[in-house]
């Protein structure tokens, strides 16, 4: 059995040259998986949205859905730190509502640290999640919940002046308090600028390989999910197609009588029949 990751743990990691893992997942047989493996930490995503209710945006997620995963994964996976996704809306609108979402995530979800997408716009919400004595990671780059508004799922940090920004925001964020950083699709001489320039850990998502940390969403890396795959992904497997394969063996076998055979049958001897 391994043993969980602390937030005091990601800090080490960093300082020890170690590099760390960090899954994405919603549910609670996945996260099993996970928690078996070697995989330090899992991200119970609000891409959840996208992945598992098959909506475009991430944007409908509400607290409620995002606490029902996190108590899954919670229980299927108690050696493995697990992070929550604050969805849109529950930390933007005040300070004190981003406390009080924050408190609801870690309290009902059981959750052992939040996140939130955003830079400058959000230091003040962070700095007050941590004064309320709740681990934070940051997410910089592209942020989902706000790609409408920001230009799209396109690399962020690819001029001078952009990727001057995204260390701007790396700086008040590390000031104010995070344990972590996300850093999403920028190129990867800005993270590693980022990531020793930082005394928190930076956590790649599509950011190459100089982060000190690296993330995947399960559904992609396996092939289970086939709608997109990012540049940044590597698919190591195709349970999508293994699947389906499956289910049409299965459905052959009915029509032709092979399943279910004695073997598959209760075959006990009843009295009258």
């Amino acid at each position: 059995m391994k043993q969980k990751m602390t937030i005091a743990d990601l800090k080490r990691y960093k300082e020890e040259g170690k590099i760390f893992t960090e899954i994405v997942c919603y549910d609670y047989m996945m996260a099993t998986l996970v928690e078996e493996s070697k995989t330090e930490a899992i991200l119970v995503g609000d891409s959840l949205a996208n992945v598992v209710d098959g909506l475009a945006t991430t944007l409908p997620v509400t607290m409620d859905t995002m606490i029902y995963h996190i108590q899954s994964v919670v229980k299927a996976a108690p050696n493995t730190l697990i992070i929550g996704d604050m969805p849109f809306g529950s930390y933007n609108i005040s300070t004190e509502k981003a406390v009080e979402n924050a408190t609801r995530l870690m309290k009902e979800g059981g959750c052992d640290c939040v996140k939130l997408e955003g830079g400058l716009e959000i230091v003040e919400q962070v700095a007050a999640i941590v004064k309320a004595g709740i681990p934070v990671v940051g997410h910089i780059g592209v942020m989902p919940q706000t790609a409408n508004s920001t230009g799209g799922f396109k690399v962020r940090g690819a001029t001078k002046e952009s990727a001057d920004q995204l260390l701007e925001e790396a700086l008040a964020l590390e000031k104010a308090g995070v344990c972590c950083l996300c850093l999403e699709c920028m190129p990867s001489v800005v993270a590693k600028k980022i990531t020793e320039s930082i005394s928190v850990p930076t956590l790649g998502a599509g950011a190459g390989p100089y982060c000190d940390g690296q993330e995947l969403n399960i559904y992609d890396m396996t092939g289970m999910f086939s709608a997109y795959k990012p540049k940044y992904v590597k698919r190591y497997s195709d349970l999508h197609g293994e699947i389906t394969s499956i289910l049409d063996t299965f459905h052959d076998e009915c029509a032709d009588g092979t399943f279910p055979s004695p073997e598959n049958s209760y075959n006990n001897q009843v009295e009258g029949y």
